[in-house]
């Protein structure tokens, strides 16, 4: 599937039977094909989830280093993979955002502005400092997923956190840093998203 007028390439996978979909948002330097998002992917594909991993950038915006960091810009493309998702046969499928990094700053801020299309945001190490003006608008059952060994970056989800005013929760891996490279760390981030989502996910038809 190609979404948008720059025709993003996307990974489209639709497991039966299908609780929703999660579509994700792929962090700074990064693409569809990150390692750490295809890993969550494939426990989100076992939860019964539906995943949508997609380029944010195309080829030579990614070149552009200043664009990892435009969230007005990532958070369109965020938008325009919704509106992919909703001309599909799963279109009433409910949706959840997974975010990693500046994707989860996309990912917030799109929600922020699809609350009626989406029900619940999963932020791995994020960004949410470079969506504060939005945070406060977020409807969408939100759950801010640190490292704790990545302090600054914990520091700017506390903050996030308090400036949210849906169903929200900070949940912190002991020892892990940004990446969540140290053994078991990005299977507890699995975990976490698909329980998450289960929660908070309703039922489409």
């Amino acid at each position: 599937m190609l979404i948008g007028p720059e025709r993003l390439e996307s990974e489209l996978c639709l497991p039966k039977p299908l609780r929703g979909i999660i579509v994700f948002a792929h962090g700074s330097g990064s693409s569809r094909l990150s390692r750490r998002n295809l890993q969550v992917a494939r426990a989100l594909q076992a939860c019964g989830f539906g995943t949508l991993l997609f380029d944010l950038l195309t080829p030579e915006e990614a070149e552009i280093r200043a664009n990892v960091f435009d969230i007005p810009l990532l958070s369109q493309r965020v938008l325009l993979a919704l509106d992919a998702l909703a001309a599909t046969a799963a279109a009433r499928q409910p949706v959840g955002l997974f975010g990693a990094s500046t994707g989860a700053a996309a990912a917030l801020v799109a929600a922020a502005h699809r609350p009626e299309a989406v029900q619940a945001v999963v932020s791995r190490g994020g960004r949410p400092d470079l969506a504060m003006d939005e945070l406060g608008m977020l409807r969408a059952a939100t759950l801010l997923i640190v490292g704790g060994a990545d302090r600054e970056v914990l520091a700017m989800n506390q903050t996030a956190l308090r400036a949210l005013n849906c169903v929200k929760r900070l949940e912190v891996v002991p020892r892990a840093t940004h990446l969540f490279e140290e053994a078991g760390a990005l299977e507890t981030v699995a975990r976490l998203a698909c329980a998450w989502f289960l929660e908070h996910l309703r039922p489409g038809d």
